[in-house]
């Protein structure tokens, strides 16, 4: 399963880090120099469910050439079944005091939980929707989508309106989803406080694991049978159809999956970040995704990875610097490495390593 050098790295390098890193805070005193702070943990945590978003995507696109524009919708239905729960875990310590209904639902005159609240108090549920959802509404998009042939620029461009829509649709009082506002306040998971250094550790350590086991399963998908199958809809969709391959069950099959791993890199987001609203539903974050994949390389899992760390440490600098400027630094970051970085960064290493070799003397 991990045939090849950069595979095998990616997974000792995350497997590495995901365990020093809480040894690092946990163990080191905040003198060292070796000493990782909890906004770092946090941080690093955030990036890891972004690099699981990324694999995802890449997973479609780099393999099987879909380009979804719709991704962070699935991200965010898993992160809001996740709210769900821990909104659901704070019971009567909210504001108003209401053991039944959250803190928004009270402040609106709701009288009653929504039905699609109910069984989100309970773990396993809420676990099981957050991929369930995501999964269910990708077959389907995916369904109407593929058995119409709808492809390329096509398909991108109705996965992101469905993102859109979803976007404008949580934004609405109405839905239950707490507005604009979205989800927030969260107290505890699994009855443990999220603000203890334990259970930050705990999430960090998780969203590493998470990105493993994600990872772990699309490099075991594009490196079986069918995964040749996806390379050859890649490459020449048509011929793949002519030779009998239901190309439309394929896709949509890879898409469901994809769409089920966006969901839990969501759902490890959102204890980490301590909200979740609109805002990850919005254009703007759907093609940040397609950038990272860009930048770290399409067509190897653990560059899209690498792209959603190197991106998103860039975000944090820039907007903490020059917070105006990043919008026109993503915008020439898309465009540079489309015109002299078609593979990104694991392909700018590859040819490196290959003008080097051909220096060596024989």
């Amino acid at each position: 399963m991990l045939g090849d050098t950069g595979s095998l790295i990616f997974v000792v390098v995350l497997i590495a880090l995901t365990v020093a890193v809480p040894l690092c805070n946990v163990y080191l005193p905040e003198a060292s120099a070796l000493h990782v702070t909890d906004y770092t943990v946090a941080l690093i945590g955030k990036y890891l469910t972004y690099a699981l978003l990324a694999v995802a995507i890449d997973l479609i696109w780099g393999y099987c050439g879909i380009l979804s524009l719709g991704h962070t919708a699935f991200f965010g239905l898993g992160g809001y079944a996740m709210g769900m729960y821990l909104m659901r875990q704070i019971g009567d310590r909210g504001v108003y005091g209401n053991p039944v209904l959250p803190d928004f639902m009270v402040f609106l005159d709701w009288e009653h939980l929504p039905w699609y609240w109910h069984g989100m108090d309970l773990f396993p549920f809420a676990m099981a929707m957050v991929v369930l959802v995501p999964g269910l509404l990708a077959l389907v998009f995916g369904w109407l989508a593929f058995r119409s042939r709808v492809t390329g620029v096509y398909f991108a461009i109705i996965t992101q309106a469905m993102t859109y829509a979803l976007m404008l649709a949580f934004f609405r009082n109405e839905m239950g989803f707490g507005g604009n506002n979205g989800l927030t306040d969260f107290k505890d998971i699994l009855g443990y406080e999220l603000s203890a250094d334990g259970i930050r550790n705990a999430l960090f350590v998780a969203s590493g694991v998470g990105l493993l086991l994600g990872f772990l399963i699309a490099r075991f998908i594009v490196t079986s049978r069918l995964g040749r199958v996806l390379e050859a809809i890649r490459d020449a969709e048509s011929r793949t159809r002519f030779t009998g391959y239901r190309v439309a069950y394929y896709k949509l099959w890879i898409f469901t999956v994809s769409a089920m791993l966006a969901g839990v890199a969501g759902a490890l987001y959102v204890p980490q970040v301590g909200i979740i609203n609109p805002s990850e539903f919005s254009p703007i974050a759907s093609i940040e995704a397609v950038v990272w994949v860009a930048v770290g390389g399409r067509g190897t899992l653990y560059g899209a990875a690498l792209g959603a760390g190197a991106v998103n440490f860039a975000k944090t600098w820039l907007t903490g610097a020059y917070p105006e400027i990043w919008p026109y630094a993503l915008g020439i970051l898309f465009v540079a490495v489309t015109l002299f970085l078609p593979k990104g960064i694991v392909g700018l290493v590859s040819q490196l390593r290959r003008r080097m070799r051909r220096k060596e003397p024989s």
